[in-house]
């Protein structure tokens, strides 16, 4: 590697399988609920859910959630209405930055998964597993470094010339 050169996998890199995580992040806190999944449908969703209720079975749950099909499937609204306690809030599209899961996302990417190497999906949700459970240990909640002001005046889209004229 040189400075300015594109980082590769060497010519005998073999991925040897994905997992869907799932996690929700206590803002108050920075603790992290994770699951792993084979995949990401309604039910894998559902279970996760019912895995948070449990975890924090007092008061009033908002969950954060991407616009990902899988989040608003007809099963997953009719366990929403018979869990009232428990409120989606789905971010608008181009706007991750504003769910802090996010950031944890990215941070576990950094520091467990991007330079490490799994040899199985059985390695790969241990590795995820280890770094939930340090990060777990040393938890804080993250610092917005914007006003309130300024990022809602990000997540408004202002028309574009081209929206103004109709096409």
């Amino acid at each position: 590697m040189r400075p300015g050169q594109v980082e590769r996998h060497t010519h005998d890199y073999t991925r040897h399988g994905t997992t869907c995580l799932f996690a929700a992040l206590e803002v108050g806190t920075g603790q992290v609920t994770t699951d792993t999944r084979a995949r990401h449908t309604g039910d894998d969703l559902l279970s996760f859910m019912r895995q948070v209720e449990r975890a924090y079975p007092e008061g009033e749950l908002h969950v954060v959630l991407d616009n990902v099909s899988t989040h608003s499937t007809p099963d997953v609204r009719a366990w929403l209405a018979e869990h009232p306690r428990i409120t989606f809030h789905l971010t608008p599209t181009s706007a991750s930055w504003m769910n802090q899961v996010e950031t944890w996302f990215g941070i576990l990417t950094r520091k467990a998964i991007r330079r490490g190497s799994s040899h199985s999906i059985k390695e790969l949700v241990a590795m995820i597993d280890a770094f939930t459970r340090q990060w777990n240990a040393g938890s804080s909640p993250f610092a917005w470094v914007r006003t309130a002001d300024e990022i809602l005046a990000k997540a408004v889209r202002k028309p574009t010339a081209t929206s103004e004229s109709g096409h």
